[in-house]
């Protein structure tokens, strides 16, 4: 657990360096086997959503921990980063209103950021 927690801190640590807003962290452990966390952030522009992923990529790195896919980075509008137990999707803003991963994972913990940084 104190791994999923370090790596959760640098993702969320990375993503708030490149200003990206509503922050989330959702706890879909109990909901899904897929992954146990979706950090999920907004960003105002592709080249912000872009840089929010490269800043995750290089923390991920840094902290030797693996970065198993990147789906989506060319159109910088929504992308997926896998991270084994972590899933991180950074959006541009109007894609996120348009998805609402919020709402379809309505019944996973939302857990304080603060907590974790």
């Amino acid at each position: 657990m104190a791994k999923i927690k370090h790596m959760l801190k640098e993702a969320i640590e990375a993503v708030q360096n490149k200003k990206t807003f509503d922050i989330k962290l959702l706890d879909i452990s109990e909901l899904s086997s897929i992954a146990d966390y979706f950090l999920i952030c907004s960003a105002n522009n592709e080249r912000q959503v872009q840089s929010a992923s490269d800043e995750v990529e290089r923390k991920m790195k840094d902290n030797e921990f693996n970065v198993l896919n990147i789906e989506g980075y060319r159109s910088g509008r929504w992308i997926l980063m896998d991270l084994g137990d972590v899933v991180v999707h950074i959006f541009h803003k109007e894609d996120r209103d348009f998805y609402n991963l919020d709402r379809l994972w309505v019944d996973a913990e939302n857990i304080d950021i603060d907590n974790i940084i």
